[in-house]
């Protein structure tokens, strides 16, 4: 049941916790499938078996499944390959386009940026007061995102003075840290929090992140199901969450509200 432990609840609960940024904390998730939508539909009608005839971009299905979570070249060449469009690599400096996986991704970025000069990406109403509650119990937090824009947007939504870490693209590329599902990010990130891993928490709304979360062998997986009829929750705790929550002020109450 959404909001509740799959098994036995941790004791004690978790020292540390690292949050992903887009779909858990910034209401996000959905300008970017907005912008993967604009990229991969251009592909999907001129290349694959098909051509002209494939179904487009899901943002929600094909989001979820594919590219949420991972970086933009990992998530483009995962659904070109499952629809069976079988582009060349090409370079990370390729203009937006549809010749090469770079230049798809490329595509997106600009959509993305476009979106963003359109309208500002808003934090979710409860991330402020979860963070809040948790600095109040001494637990610190880590922002992690794929996203090279997560930084600056979890500034200007407020949330970086709650956080004692935040990883995002720029930190991954500069690294070398590979993306989920690998959980180089989280690992660094429970590193910078000073916590071991089976001591922190990670808390993802993506199925990616989730499936980094239990390699990574973190000592709680925090599922995020922000959908209103609950349908993620379902594909959350089959790729290894913990728990699943429907929002963080759930998360506080279920892992330390009865300490507090």
């Amino acid at each position: 049941m959404t909001g509740t432990p799959a098994g036995p609840r941790r004791s004690p609960p978790p020292r540390g916790v690292v949050l992903d940024t887009d779909g858990v904390l910034l209401d996000s998730a959905a300008v970017h499938a907005a912008a993967w939508k604009t990229a991969f539909d251009a592909c999907l009608g001129a290349f694959g078996p098909g051509a002209g005839g494939q179904a487009p971009f899901d943002p929600d299905a094909d989001y979820r499944r594919y590219v949420d979570g991972r970086s933009r070249y990992d998530g483009a060449a995962a659904f070109l390959t499952a629809r069976g469009v079988h582009l060349p690599r090409g370079a990370p400096d390729d203009p937006p386009g549809r010749d090469s996986v770079w230049a798809v991704a490329a595509r997106k970025e600009a959509a993305f940026r476009d979106a963003l000069a359109a309208e500002a990406v808003v934090p979710f109403a409860d991330a402020g007061a979860a963070l809040g509650s948790l600095r109040d119990l001494h637990v610190p937090c880590a922002a992690v995102s794929a996203s090279r824009h997560a930084r600056a947007l979890l500034g200007s939504a407020g949330l970086t003075a709650f956080l004692a870490a935040v990883v995002d693209g720029e930190d991954a590329a500069r690294l070398g840290l590979a993306g989920k599902p690998d959980p180089a990010l989280f690992l660094y990130a429970a590193g910078l929090l000073g916590t071991r891993p089976g001591d922190t928490a990670v808390v993802e709304d993506a199925l990616a992140g989730v499936r980094a979360g239990r390699r990574g062998g973190f000592g709680t997986v925090v599922g995020v199901d922000r959908t209103p009829d609950a349908h993620g929750t379902a594909a959350l705790r089959e790729h290894g969450a913990d728990l699943v929550v429907p929002d963080l002020a759930t998360l506080v109450r279920s892992l330390w509200g009865e300490r507090r």
